[in-house]
């Protein structure tokens, strides 16, 4: 089974600020663009078979800045979740209507579903863990926690458990048959 490296996209003013940014396309900072070349830097070495980007600017940037942007797919399964009326909002401003609000347990409303991203990144991870060779994988905070969760067999709510920064490189692989992180949120 190949691995599969995640890469997070750079910096946004959004990101930085902790804002919900789901289709909202919102371009990479200064320091996102800077943090984009030093992931090519990391990633230099390694050969892949494949590499995948999320069709939004931030992750396809990202790529592009990383030195992969001549290979890379847009897939629109890495995609950001839509987070609804809560799109360009922080959780805090969110807790004000909604006191204990969480996106994992409440959804939002007119968004998608933690069902509703699980059910796209399961047919990605599907494709994936049948193909030959190492595949590297631009995209988005939430939609590669819900896919490192699927990847080890959690449902997608887990991926609660995994903070994921701006810029930051995770691998997905296997140990003898087991799904497993062998590591996660590397800057």
């Amino acid at each position: 089974m190949p691995e599969i490296v995640l890469v997070r996209h750079g910096e946004t003013e959004w990101s930085r600020d902790g804002k919900h940014t789901g289709n909202t396309d919102v371009p990479l900072t200064d320091r996102g663009r800077k943090q984009a070349e030093a992931i090519g830097e990391a990633l230099r070495s390694r050969g892949f078979a494949r590499v995948l980007t999320s069709p939004l600017s931030r992750a396809a940037e990202t790529a592009r800045l990383a030195g992969f942007g001549d290979r890379a797919q847009e897939r629109d399964e890495l995609r950001e979740w839509d987070y609804g009326e809560y799109e360009g909002r922080t959780t805090p401003e969110i807790r004000e209507e909604r006191p204990g609000w969480s996106l994992w347990r409440d959804g939002v409303p007119d968004g998608e579903t933690a069902a509703d991203v699980d059910e796209r990144v399961d047919r990605l991870l599907a494709e994936l863990r049948t193909g030959e060779g190492d595949v590297l994988v631009f995209a988005h905070g939430h939609v590669l926690r819900v896919l490192a969760a699927r990847w080890i067999g959690l449902g997608p709510e887990s991926g609660r458990s995994f903070a994921l920064d701006p810029a930051t490189i995770s691998i997905l692989g296997q140990e003898r048959e087991t799904p497993v992180i062998r590591v996660w949120n590397a800057a």
